[in-house]
């Protein structure tokens, strides 16, 4: 390497060190051929922007090894800088002591550029649900997205923006992305190009739907009738041991293997049966629905017996109703043990006989609070990534958030489920860019009625449909968020059906709207350095202009085109320039 391009190396950005690093590895693993990653290197070392050097990387790097190939598709560059501006009608402030969230409005790929100034490795979980394209054939795109875009229009929008939320995302950081099975390759290809195979964690397969109604008329004619979609999940850490709150889906009936119960008292263990028969209460309710009394029927009423229930659950039986284990054998501590009773040693059960020293499993640890629509209380599984019973949720998504936004919501319930089921942390940040109607905005309110601060960025550009003729960002996610926020729109209007079985959440919200200013306009007042606001990135207010253009040249380059100068600043701001944000 030349002195000159090593001088030219300790001035790069993050995101292009990030970009030449993945090359050497590229090129180590024989993807890339030595001469074609000497090339791009250099390309992307002289790329004047962040904004080209993703262009250049996304134009040189689509490889045989992942099998994805698609026709690319740039966006337009020009010399305007994008910054946010706040819209003060649509924001508000109603509590200090909570958390202030974002909505931005505007293209999501100026949003994230403008969003790495503030929250570069700030960012801990990510959640998208982007448009599934329009010969993506999908009924979902079809109703929501009059936008024509084509599977190489997706693939080409899609993996700049990726490349931008991988900057974003903390060092243990989480990406969900909803996707249905006719892309699902894809996008499963292209997540794997920019976050790395080893990043991958799991695909969910959540079951939207059931086979009932107009469903059932193609089912039976013989056609396999769609009845789920996908979540792809991807971790920046590469620890796909990501499940920090395990969630649990209800089992109906009783587990029979768990037989024997423990009278401590007394030093004995009794069948299950002997013990249902010798409560007069219960065995009763047997009788009472003509019902033998055995362990299999016991099954059927717990289901529909409340007074079962209570017994079974209650501490009294489930703490000493168990299922045997293996033989294990004694030990100096286990030695020590009495016998028939159930003790505890490094998380293990264990239960001390005359026969001898037994692993046991308690029935009190099969049951639990549950993750499904009804939030049962009951025998449980740990979830996999076969995530069930959403279908429940459909019926009541046209009411959620109190507003409307056709077969375009993904239900409250499982965006509030992937978030928590990851985070530690009740302080932690949420962004989703394609945030539709705000789903995951309600998600992380709802999330912090347990006293935490977690705070949501939504990214939304505010296209117009025939539902939402001010554009989706104005009629749907704004007025969704003031209202699950406030208990009233933006006009004083209130939803009462919502009301009537929610409480606002209160919070605070703002909004920002994505404007542009040319790098060299030099009027007065409208200067780049005068235009953008630095406390909507987090910044005190400057003190001196130096400070002021110093910062703004550091950070606002990477989205525009990228021209240097070599005039003095203030010279710049007070009489103009070629570039008022050269370096």
């Amino acid at each position: 390497m030349t002195q000159d391009e090593t001088n030219e190396r300790k001035n790069l950005s993050q995101l292009k060190l990030d970009m030449l690093a993945e090359i050497r590895q590229r090129l180590d693993d024989k993807v890339l051929e030595r001469s074609n990653a000497e090339l791009l290197e250099k390309l992307i070392i002289r790329a004047d922007s962040d904004d080209e050097a993703i262009k250049i990387m996304s134009l040189g790097t689509t490889y045989k090894k992942s099998g994805l190939h698609y026709e690319k598709r740039l966006e337009k560059m020009d010399n305007s800088i994008r910054y946010f501006k706040k819209n003060e009608s649509l924001s508000f402030h109603t509590d200090d002591t909570k958390p202030t969230h974002k909505l931005i409005v505007g293209d999501n790929y100026e949003a994230l550029q403008n969003l790495l100034i503030q929250y570069k490795k700030g960012i801990d979980i990510i959640y998208i649900d982007p448009p599934y394209g329009k010969d993506s054939m999908g009924e979902f795109a079809k109703t929501n997205y009059e936008n024509g875009i084509t599977r190489d229009n997706l693939l080409s929008m899609l993996y700049p923006r990726l490349m931008l939320a991988k900057q974003l995302l903390s060092d243990e950081g989480v990406i969900f992305c909803s996707i249905d099975d006719k892309n699902y390759a894809y996008l499963k290809c292209l997540f794997d190009e920019v976050f790395g195979e080893s990043s991958y964690v799991s695909t969910l397969t959540i079951e939207t739907s059931v086979i009932a109604g107009p469903r059932r008329v193609p089912a039976m004619q013989g056609s396999i009738v769609k009845t789920a979609e996908y979540c792809l999940i991807y971790s920046k850490s590469e620890d796909n041991k990501i499940m920090k709150n395990l969630k649990y889906d209800y089992i109906y009936g009783f587990d029979t293997h768990y037989n024997k119960w423990v009278d401590e008292e007394n030093g004995r263990i009794l069948s299950l049966n002997d013990l249902i028969k010798n409560d007069k209460v219960i065995s009763d309710v047997f009788r009472s629905y003509n019902l033998s009394i055995n362990i299999q029927n016991l099954g059927t009423l717990s289901i529909v017996s409340e007074e079962i229930k209570r017994w079974l659950y209650s501490n009294e039986i489930a703490n000493f109703l168990y299922r045997k284990g293996d033989s294990e054998k004694p030990n100096d501590e286990t030695d020590k043990q009495p016998l028939y009773h159930l003790f505890n040693i490094d998380s293990k059960w264990y239960l001390k006989t005359e026969e001898g020293l037994f692993n046991v499993f308690r029935y009190v640890d099969r049951i639990g609070e549950c993750d499904d629509y009804f939030n049962s209380f009951g025998e449980r599984t740990v979830r996999g990534n076969l995530w069930k019973g959403f279908s429940s949720d459909g019926g009541n998504l046209e009411k959620e958030g109190g507003v409307p936004f056709k077969n375009g919501k993904k239900p409250l319930r499982l965006i509030k489920q992937l978030i928590d089921s990851v985070l530690t942390s009740g302080n932690s940040v949420i962004l989703d860019f394609f945030a539709g109607s705000g789903t995951t905005g309600h998600a992380v309110l709802e999330l912090n009625k347990d006293g935490g601060n977690r705070t949501f960025i939504l990214c939304q550009i505010n296209e117009k449909t025939q539902e939402s003729p001010n554009g989706i960002a104005y009629d749907v996610t704004s007025k969704r968020l003031k209202r699950v926020m406030t208990g009233q729109c933006y006009d004083g209007s209130r939803n009462r059906s919502w009301l009537s079985g929610n409480e606002p959440y209160g919070g605070n919200l703002d909004v920002y709207e994505i404007e542009r200013v040319p790098n060299h306009l030099t009027a007065d007042g409208h200067t780049p350095f005068e235009a953008i606001d630095e406390t909507l990135y987090g910044k005190e207010k400057f003190k001196t202009l130096k400070e002021k253009i110093d910062w703004v040249c550091q950070n606002f380059a990477n989205t525009q085109k990228f021209i240097e100068i070599d005039e003095d600043w203030e010279e710049v701001v007070r009489k103009g320039g070629r570039d008022a944000t050269g370096s």
